[in-house]
């Protein structure tokens, strides 16, 4: 069976913005889902976050497809350059993702070291889809054009859409996001 794992933002947790109605319509589609609730949400570290995906993926095969957003996105890219030789999941969607320290010192432990973006890339057998907004205001769309440039990732831009978040500042709070489950059934084809 075809399972996705929904790795939610800084400060995020399993009933979050757009998360309940991605895992809806991936479970209509006939995915297993899960949206573990990651541990010290409020202060991500990747000593925390990647061995807790690794636990929640468990066994490891090319029917997994793995979810992110924000921070969740830089933790999967982490995750993937664990992998042994041989170990490879099915497709990776990143929504608001970004390869570089943002300047929060809250997420420079992730960036203590350069990415490896080709062993990142060889651990995916179907690509990778980036989902950016045009006026997030935390994450560049320069963002997305690196994903697309190290990852081979398709990108969708969309318009006005922010952070992808709940409500934050007194915005909006984005839950629904198709093009999540769109790219999914699209890395399945």
């Amino acid at each position: 069976m075809k399972r996705a794992v929904i790795v939610h933002c800084w400060d995020g947790y399993p009933n979050y913005c757009w998360y309940p109605n991605a895992k809806r319509q991936l479970e209509e589609a006939g995915f297993s889902v899960e949206i573990p609730a990651f541990p010290h949400t409020e202060t991500p570290t990747e000593e925390d976050w990647v061995p807790f995906l690794s636990g929640v993926v468990g066994e490891l095969d090319e029917d997994v497809y793995l979810i992110g957003h924000s921070v969740g996105c830089i933790t999967i890219l982490r995750y993937l350059e664990t992998l042994q030789d041989g170990d490879t999941v099915g497709g990776v969607i990143l929504v608001a993702g970004f390869t570089d320290d943002l300047g929060y010192k809250e997420l420079s432990n992730y960036f203590e070291r350069p990415l490896d973006f080709a062993k990142i890339k060889s651990k995916c057998k179907n690509g990778f889809v980036a989902i950016h907004s045009d006026n997030d205001p935390y994450v560049d769309l320069k963002y997305g054009e690196i994903l697309k440039k190290e990852l081979g990732a398709e990108l969708i831009v969309k318009s006005n859409m922010g952070h992808f978040s709940g409500p934050v500042d007194d915005k909006k709070s984005c839950t629904e996001l198709p093009d999540v489950v769109e790219a999914v059934k699209s890395l399945t084809l």
